[in-house]
């Protein structure tokens, strides 16, 4: 597999070699790669607009991975390719997306047995070759939204924990009798429909979040396992803990020999990770931005990145490198895989900057901010609960900060969300706010990111609404 150009670890190169070989179990891998295409391709709300076929492929030195979003965004899919999966030369290092049309859905169908199975990933093209000949499909930009998408789901999933682990048979008895549609939608307090909770061997689904349960949003959004079933070794489940009950993201992962297939359920299917808000936090601090130009010299595309090893070697604390991490992560350039409990390295064509373009709550909050809209009622190094008040329009809206650090509003988005979709716009515009009050008091501190580093700033316009899941 290669690229027409991308970074490794010896720096540039113009064709940069992937990986040159077979896969050790050819029907499994066709039908995990058929899995995260199927993803690609649906729609799970507002199925009437088209979606892409553009699945992202990624090899990290010792694994391939194979990674998709769907149509309405609110699914993410990552087949993984582990070092036993592979059958051939050394793994290299690189990403590229690759397109799955009709042509090659009908070959990997097809491919049987024990079968071989060769792929070659070119500069515009994708060739697959099996015992009925090669197969060869050009490629498409990726969509802006899916590069959003990898950033919210990279910072919610590494809250993850593992929840529940079923054998085989098991695994394939729970699946199959799962609902394919959704009976009732969420309420206005955001629960969900369904939830599951281990009982045994197995799962039992409730209604109701009781303590141990994990959120199944949607069952029939996981309709793609069942193309690896028969090849399924194991199901392990990984979730947040949720003490309130409200709806939440969970990761449900079929292991395959040498494969492991993940599909990420956002926590409601009219909700897209890409507007859930968890990234803000840190693309709104410049702190954060020096911080990933420096922690970024440091990726050398291990296949796990050790968190404490990035501290020890960039000089920052864990919390900062974490929080550089996800700022890295809006480029596109980190994911984090919730089997590993680790982040990995990738190369998506983006930059932070334009990311922080397209975010219409950071813009929005931008825009507040260069208005003076924002008037904070208490100094920011004050002890205890701080309040502001934020022009927006011709109504003012009251922030306070509750314990822990929460920032609540009297807008409509937090009366709607309760800070589960990240912040609002207000809240966000009050905490740069405080940063920057902050950043004009006198410290003694050396800090251990470059100096001359400066954030990215996006444009202070306002974002129109999009489709139903998009964030306001």
């Amino acid at each position: 597999m290669e690229t027409s150009g991308g970074l490794t670890p010896v720096g540039r190169e113009a064709h940069p070699q992937f990986f040159a070989g077979f896969l050790s179990s050819p029907q499994a891998a066709a039908r995990g790669l058929l899995a995260v295409a199927d993803v690609a391709a649906a729609r799970y709300y507002q199925r009437t607009l088209r979606a892409s076929l553009d699945p992202v492929v990624t090899a990290g030195g010792d694994r391939l991975r194979f990674e998709s979003f769907s149509g309405c965004c609110g699914v993410y899919a990552r087949l993984d390719v582990l070092p036993e999966g592979l059958d051939g030369a050394d793994t290299g290092h690189g990403t590229t997306n690759v397109d799955v049309n009709n042509p090659l859905r009908e070959a990997l169908s097809r491919l049987s047995g024990d079968e071989p199975l060769h792929l070659r990933v070119g500069p515009d093209e994708l060739a697959v070759t099996t015992a009925d000949g090669p197969v060869v499909e050009k490629k498409v930009p990726l969509p802006d939204r899916w590069l959003r998408g990898f950033a919210e789901a990279q910072v919610i999933t590494a809250g993850f924990d593992l929840r529940a682990e079923l054998s085989a048979a098991e695994a394939v008895r729970f699946l199959r009798t799962l609902p394919r549609t959704t009976t009732t939608g969420a309420g206005a307090g955001g629960r969900c429909s369904l939830w599951v909770v281990p009982a045994g061997r197995t799962l039992r689904p409730t209604t109701r979040p009781v303590p141990g349960a994990v959120c199944l949003p949607g069952p029939e959004r996981l309709t793609a396992l069942q193309r690896v079933l028969r090849h399924a070794t194991a199901l392990r489940v990984y979730g947040p803990a949720a003490p309130d009950g409200a709806a939440t993201a969970a990761a449900w992962e079929v292991t395959l020999p040498g494969m492991r297939l993940t599909l990420t359920l956002s926590p409601e299917p009219s909700r897209g990770f890409s507007g859930e808000g968890a990234v803000l936090e840190a693309l709104a601090t410049d702190e954060a931005a020096a911080d990933a130009d420096l922690v970024s010299v440091l990726l050398s595309w291990e296949p796990r990145i050790d968190t404490a090893d990035l501290a020890a070697r960039s000089g920052l604390s864990p919390q900062r490198v974490r929080g550089a991490l996800t700022r890295l992560g809006t480029a596109g350039r980190v994911g984090y895989d919730a089997a590993d409990a680790a982040y990995f390295h990738r190369e998506l064509p983006y930059d932070a900057g334009r990311a922080e373009a397209r975010n219409p709550r950071l813009t929005a909050a931008r825009a507040l901010l260069a208005d003076d809209a924002v008037h904070l009622h208490t100094p920011t190094a004050t002890a205890g609960p701080r309040t502001a008040t934020v022009r927006s329009g011709e109504r003012h809206y009251q922030v306070r900060e509750a314990a822990g650090g929460v920032l609540s509003c009297t807008c409509q988005w937090w009366a709607d969300y309760r800070g589960r979709r990240g912040p609002c716009k207000h809240a966000l515009a009050v905490r740069m706010a405080h940063r920057g009050q902050t950043a004009t008091v006198p410290t003694t501190t050396t800090a251990t990111a470059p100096a001359t580093t400066t954030a990215a700033t996006a444009p202070a316009a306002t974002t129109p609404v999009t489709a139903a899941g998009e964030t306001r």
